[in-house]
């Protein structure tokens, strides 16, 4: 049972929907692509629903038009029956087809009737069923897009402060490489060369930071995309 907010809810999409011409939204691949699996299982069986009562309508014209041939078939073949029968002047077995006819297209004038009488009952089932759906998907949607903008603002906000974080690394790394440019310099002056195997180094910073100049930036320093 939906709370009083859920409620209040669903009477303001109710209103936005008044004089609104809804498409049937199982006919229309847009309405497919708004539902994921959570938000298509929970209006599953309203969908079922719609998609029966069009399937039905569907069938019912389909019917209508068949049937509607066959009486007209059997009309034309009573006719020129008749005339013949009245010809021969008393043909039983002439005058048996012509009632199994007329018989048919008595039958064939109940069906249409009743094929005529349910399918104008169709569409507003159809259109009550279609709005109560659209009420399912406004609300599933709402829900989904509440979902969405939490979870923007927490990636928004992750990413800030990642960027931060990622700037004071930036400067840190920068600090510490310009300090060990200058601890070497020192060294080499004292050891010469030999300075990066007392000190057990694993580069040359004077090396790196040519290198760095080469490329733009110093040495192994990423690039920030994005303006970090």
């Amino acid at each position: 049972m939906k709370n009083k907010s859920g409620n209040s809810r669903q009477e303001a999409f109710r209103r936005a929907l008044e004089g609104k011409n809804v498409p049937i939204l199982t006919l229309d691949n847009k309405w497919y692509r708004l539902l994921d699996d959570s938000t298509r299982s929970a209006v599953k069986g309203m969908e079922k629903q719609l998609n029966d009562l069009l399937k039905r309508q569907g069938k019912l014209n389909t019917e209508l038009g068949e049937i509607r041939k066959l009486k007209k078939k059997l009309m034309s073949e009573i006719v020129p029956m008749v005339d013949e029968a009245d010809q021969a002047g008393g043909n039983k077995a002439l005058e048996k087809k012509i009632d199994q006819n007329k018989r048919l297209v008595e039958e064939c004038n109940r069906k249409m009737d009743s094929h005529r009488e349910e399918l104008k009952e169709l569409p507003a089932e159809i259109e009550r069923l279609n709005f109560q759906l659209m009420l399912m998907t406004m609300d599933c949607c709402y829900d989904t897009m509440k979902e969405n903008d939490d979870e923007i603002r927490k990636t928004d906000e992750w990413v800030k402060a990642v960027r931060i974080e990622l700037k004071k690394r930036l400067v840190r790394k920068q600090e510490m490489e310009q300090k060990n440019r200058e601890i070497y310099a020192y060294m080499h002056d004292v050891f010469g060369a030999d300075v990066v195997n007392v000190f057990d180094m694993q580069y040359d910073p004077r090396k790196e930071r040519s290198r760095g100049t080469a490329d733009g930036g110093a040495a192994g320093e990423p690039k920030p995309e994005g303006g970090l």
